[in-house]
């Protein structure tokens, strides 16, 4: 590829974090159109064409494809994985391109627009977390900015991207937690988007956030009445259990997999 003139490499003189790479590789780029795909992610020989279809609308800023698993079948954590990125593309996502405003464009495989990147890469380049530097969050962050400046963000289903997932308990919760914490700071940046979107997105914004709280409490006060009075909450069980089931049976008649039955396990891993 060093040989074939229409690929330039950047090779930086140290590891400055992906953002920092990405506005040096955005700054030196001159198509109209930018792909970001991370490294520990195949992309489908299909997936440019079609990602590249959905901007030649002129309103869209950013469009990512459906996420999987590539290492679906290693253990049980990434089947569960693989299911919970289902869920996030096909249910999430898809609801939101319904209103051409898809709040997060996933860092594994997102097409944007560069003319609108070369515009807000100043605000992108410096975001502070608690004084400092953010050094995480720059997918959510970047589609958010992307929003603010008036453009549509979509999903395209059929353009699948297969990444690397954790395989073990611990660096998946700490890759979640990383998650959260940018789901939590950049919903306050787009709050103020908010009363210009569909109210579905109000809704689904309210239910991102506050969902996890109000398990979180069920959990601390099921604990709390266990603690103080020796009996076990049933009711809260109840209530997380038949939730979960309602969801899970839903999803597998709409993918048509029975597999997503078993996708109940994975509450025990949000809990």
């Amino acid at each position: 590829y060093t040989r074939d003139p229409r690929f330039s490499f950047i090779l930086l003189p140290e590891n400055v974090g992906k953002r920092k790479a990405q506005i040096a590789a955005i700054r030196r780029s001159s198509g109209d159109l930018v792909l970001n795909v991370d490294s520990d992610s195949t992309i489908a020989s299909d997936v440019v064409t079609k990602l590249a279809l959905k901007m030649q609308n002129p309103g869209v800023g950013a469009a990512m494809g459906q996420l999987t698993a590539s290492n679906r079948n290693d253990t049980w954590l990434t089947r569960l994985i693989d299911m919970e990125y289902w869920l996030a593309c096909n249910e999430e996502r898809a609801a939101q391109a319904h209103f051409g405003a898809v709040m997060c464009c996933c860092g594994p495989c997102a097409m944007y627009r560069r003319s609108a990147l070369v515009s807000l890469l100043d605000q992108y380049e410096t975001q502070l977390f608690r004084g400092k530097r953010s050094d995480f969050g720059e997918d959510r962050h970047l589609t958010i900015l992307m929003l603010k400046a008036g453009f549509q963000t979509e999903y395209v289903p059929d353009a699948i991207v297969a990444t690397v997932v954790p395989d073990k308990l611990k660096p998946y919760l700490r890759q979640q937690l990383r998650w959260a914490r940018s789901t939590f700071r950049d919903t306050f940046l787009a709050l103020p988007l908010l009363p210009g979107l569909d109210r579905y997105l109000t809704l689904d914004v309210v239910g991102q956030n506050v969902g996890p709280l109000l398990l979180a409490m069920s959990v601390v006060t099921g604990l709390g009445q266990f603690i103080l009075t020796a009996t076990v909450p049933w009711w809260t069980v109840l209530m997380i259990a038949s939730m979960t089931m309602i969801r899970c049976s839903v999803v597998a008649v709409r993918a048509r997999q029975l597999r997503f039955l078993g996708f109940s396990l994975h509450t025990l891993v949000n809990l």
